[in-house]
């Protein structure tokens, strides 16, 4: 079976331009250029994800990642979207609509595609959109390969550490439109530095 697209129904326009003049000391230190490591945990309603970066490869996304991590527009956000065998989506701000995905960049940004970097298992972190060049803040996690993804979406990251979560999120039953049937939520976001993590 062909899986759907992780996309956005819409993309909001609402500009946050806060996040620019408000980041925390980590995030207003993070090399555009992508010369740090980083890791970021997701503490969620089910248990923790630590997400490696792909920040050399991914600059841009992951920037725009960090950032709104750092001022805490992902706290208490919703995983809207998960499709058992495919892939969990979130990263709407949890004061707004699922429809809404703002980037620090004041509005949609271009893809990073790599060809070295590619849906080819569990555990990838890329960004959902509407089309190409259409990035804001809403993300997806691969429960499985998804090749037919691979040069359409941006993949920035990957699973370092809590597997048994997302065998849990996965696990949650959802409805006909693939809604979680029991809130599913992004609590906190840790973000690390991580020395240790794979060159990309």
């Amino acid at each position: 079976m062909r899986h759907v697209l992780p996309h956005l129904d819409n993309v909001g326009d609402r500009k946050y331009r806060q996040h620019r003049g408000h980041l925390s000391p980590v995030a207003s230190r993070i090399d555009r250029g992508g010369g740090w490591k980083m890791a970021v945990t997701l503490h969620t309603t089910h248990g923790d994800l630590k997400l490696e970066l792909f920040c050399q490869a991914c600059p841009k996304t992951t920037y725009n990642f960090l950032a709104l991590s750092a001022t805490g527009a992902y706290n208490g956000s919703p995983f809207h979207r998960s499709i058992p065998g495919f892939m969990l989506q979130g990263g709407s701000p949890a004061s707004g609509s699922i429809k809404e995905s703002p980037s620090v960049y004041g509005g949609m940004f271009e893809d990073e595609i790599k060809s070295s970097l590619r849906h080819h298992g569990r555990g990838i972190l890329s960004m959902a959109n509407k089309g190409p060049n259409t990035n804001g803040s809403q993300f997806y996690v691969t429960y499985a390969q998804a090749s037919h993804l691979d040069g359409v979406n941006t993949v920035f990251g990957r699973v370092l550490e809590g597997w048994e979560t997302l065998d849990k999120i996965e696990a949650v039953a959802v409805d006909k439109k693939n809604r979680p049937q029991e809130p599913v939520k992004i609590e906190k976001v840790q973000i690390h530095a991580n020395p240790l993590a794979d060159e990309r």
